[in-house]
């Protein structure tokens, strides 16, 4: 899969893509990033890349010409595809979650901008961008934090970049529910026990104990997720007894 960054920061994006899980996937070549300067694409001498707003107001403002140029001159040398996925990378998109990272994982590219001062001229946005992402409902210095964490989420996602499929599957959010709690070695740690359930390897209790207390986790931390939640008859009972 390929994933193609516009920014103007390049260099933030070094350490956090050569280590780790998604280093490897690189390295590997199940995963391809680009980076792209967007200051490379200004129309003038200066490298122009923002300006004031119209009518006023604080900070500057992502001027169109350098956005759009970057990413149709990346189409017009068949770097990206002419139906790739434009994401913008602000707090005005739609919240990045488990499930939008399954849909971004069946893309066969995508392609990230990342905002940064006050924001994009709004015909990036209504023109360019055919979709538009948040992390969350904070504010950051740029976009380039969000793509590092939609990299990282949807690389997890495909076929062999890490080494089990059950592992990501087992991961909060990935059935809507928060993960069950998990223990090693030792058994017992300064008097603190692991439930003696997982030292008896009888393996369909264990998977119903996890079940249940993914249940309850979600129901004490996180009750909201319950509701997207595919459950059966017996874990809505479950719940309405906790």
């Amino acid at each position: 899969m390929k994933f193609h960054i516009f920014t103007l920061f390049p260099n933030l994006f070094e350490s956090p893509l050569a280590e780790g899980v998604v280093g490897r996937a690189l390295k590997s070549g199940l995963i391809d990033i680009r980076i792209n300067n967007i200051r490379d694409y200004s129309t003038d001498k200066h490298g122009t890349v923002d300006d004031y707003p119209f009518g006023g107001g604080p900070g500057m403002l992502l001027k169109p010409e350098p956005i759009f140029e970057s990413i149709r001159s990346n189409i017009r040398n068949r770097i990206i595809s002419a139906d790739s996925p434009l994401i913008l990378l602000s707090p005005q998109g739609r919240t990045f979650n488990q499930k939008v990272a399954k849909e971004l994982s069946t893309k066969e590219e995508i392609t990230l901008i990342c905002g940064r001062y006050e924001g994009f001229d709004e015909r990036i946005r209504s023109n360019l961008a055919t979709d538009e992402i948040s992390i969350g409902d904070f504010v950051l210095s740029g976009g380039e934090i969000p793509a590092i964490t939609i990299i990282d989420s949807v690389s997890r996602l495909l076929p062999g970049v890490i080494s089990s499929i059950e592992s990501a599957e087992n991961d909060s959010f990935f059935n809507g529910l928060l993960q069950y709690p998990q223990y090693t070695r030792p058994a017992n740690f300064e008097g603190l026990e692991v439930p003696k359930l997982l030292l008896s390897g009888n393996h369909s209790e264990i998977e119903k104990w996890r079940r249940q207390e993914s249940l309850k986790k979600t129901k004490d931390r996180r009750p909201d997720l319950l509701s997207g939640a595919s459950l059966t008859e017996k874990e809505k009972e479950y719940l309405d007894a906790l």
